[in-house]
């Protein structure tokens, strides 16, 4: 695999990765954009948030010039609104129900009017909610990802004491290791997490991993309560021959890999294949191009109808220049001195209707051979079921088993986000650390 430092300028690297959503120029700007607005009575946009943020409140407000208004609107429903205004695939969610597109007309920039509000916010430091006196109860969060952060934030405000246990060394999950630069920077999740924590009574312990550093039973001795925000595991196995060659990858280590070593360093194949058509594998087929890539394919078991990620985010890799192989799974990898030299995929067909009518892809018997000297595995994550099975948690196949007020089997341990629902969006995770908090709330009697 060859590594492309040196190929692209310093200053290519930076026009690769530079913003794909840039905000607006001038606050005139967003001020025609919000004037756009309807303001809609039973807004479907709003219906269309996980969150229910009040999209036409906090439109309304920026018409006004009230911006701090419009942050606290948006905040009070969602404290990482701007990392969301970011990363949401807002075509299937708030903008994808806004009026404008059965008129045929252009929707609201609802995302990038609230990047505006929420940015000015974290800019200017703008603490729009003050905590109340400290409960004396504290309350343990493992996992700093945004449904930890909102769980935290929400029991915060409320005076309990919080104390976030990660196990890697900076805070944000999926918002900081997960997704391409070129939707969010490094510095830009610290700066959210280092906004989130502001409002006093967090407290974030790095580098401590539940069932190493610490243990369940400990964290229920010392806390009133428990919320496990644990995410998902590492990237699938492939279970094929030859995964294990040098210049096979997993999606997440690949994007990290820009946060961890920069653009320069970030080792990349000539020709990569990715596995997978979620939008962790676009994130990762796109990432690759920027990189320096000469040829990305994204190869996927079903059709393009079926695919998991959006149309919009399939049509930002068709842009960069990325491949599709449609019905197609990888079968196995064959190196050439160690490393890898090509991919070795079955073709497929659709089968017969399920019992739901689903038609899964079943084997033609006929190969395809890709020359690939890079192979990227994103084609899911595995969850954290023999952790979960070790301290008692009820889980199916790994994920967490709920009660209907977001506590597990376990009595004061409370749980939400990916580890709950498998892995869905940042804004769902930051719905559950909401529910979680009120839950706990409840649960302590405050």
């Amino acid at each position: 695999m060859a590594i492309l430092n040196n190929r692209l300028s310093s200053a290519e690297y930076e026009q690769n990765f530079a913003d794909i959503h840039p905000p607006f120029e001038t606050a005139d700007a967003a001020l025609v954009e919000a004037n756009r607005c309807l303001f809609c009575y039973d807004a479907p946009c709003m219906k269309s948030c996980p969150t229910s943020i009040d999209v036409p409140k906090f439109i309304k407000q920026i018409t006004t010039g009230n911006i701090k208004g419009s942050a606290h609107t948006i905040f009070h429903s969602n404290i990482m609104g701007a990392g969301c205004s970011k990363v949401c695939p807002v075509e299937k969610l708030c903008e994808g129900a806004c009026v404008f597109n059965l008129m045929e007309e252009e929707p609201i920039s609802i995302a990038k009017l609230q990047r505006y509000s929420t940015e000015k916010a974290m800019e200017n430091n703008w603490q729009l909610f003050k905590r109340k006196a400290s409960t004396g109860k504290k309350v343990a969060v493992v996992g700093a990802g945004p449904a930890g952060l909102s769980c935290a934030h929400m029991l915060s405000r409320e005076g309990v004491d919080v104390t976030i246990y990660e196990r890697e060394s900076q805070g944000g999950g999926l918002m900081t290791f997960g997704i391409a630069a070129y939707k969010v920077t490094p510095q830009f999740c610290q700066d959210e997490v280092d906004y989130i924590t502001a409002i006093g009574g967090i407290e974030i312990k790095y580098n401590q991993e539940l069932g190493k550093e610490i243990s369940l039973p400990e964290l229920q001795k010392n806390y009133s309560a428990v919320y496990l925000g644990i995410g998902v595991g590492l990237a699938r196995r492939l279970d094929i021959p030859g995964e294990d060659l040098e210049g096979v990858t997993d999606a997440l280590q690949f994007i990290y890999g820009i946060r961890d070593k920069g653009f320069e360093k970030v080792p990349v194949g000539d020709k990569v294949a990715v596995i997978g058509m979620g939008m962790t594998a676009i994130d990762a087929a796109t990432q690759a191009k920027r990189l320096g890539a000469k040829e990305v394919t994204l190869v996927y078991r079903r059709t393009e109808n079926e695919k998991p990620c959006t149309q919009v985010e399939l049509d930002i890799a068709k842009i960069d220049g990325c491949k599709f192989i449609w019905l197609a799974a990888p079968k196995e990898v064959i190196g050439e001195n160690g490393k890898v030299k090509e991919l070795i995929c079955n073709v497929m067909q659709l089968g017969e209707p399920d019992a739901s009518g689903r038609r899964s892809p079943v084997e033609t018997g006929e190969t395809i051979t890709l020359n690939v000297d890079m192979v990227i595995k994103a084609a899911g994550q595995t969850a954290f079921e023999e952790l979960l099975q070790k301290n008692g948690i009820e889980n199916r196949a790994g994920k967490i088993v709920l009660k209907q007020n977001c506590e597990t089997n376990i009595t004061g341990v409370f749980a939400g986000g990916d580890a709950v629902n498998g892995g869905k969006e940042v804004v769902d995770a930051v719905q559950d650390g909401k529910d979680g908090a009120a839950a706990i709330l409840s649960f302590l009697k405050i």
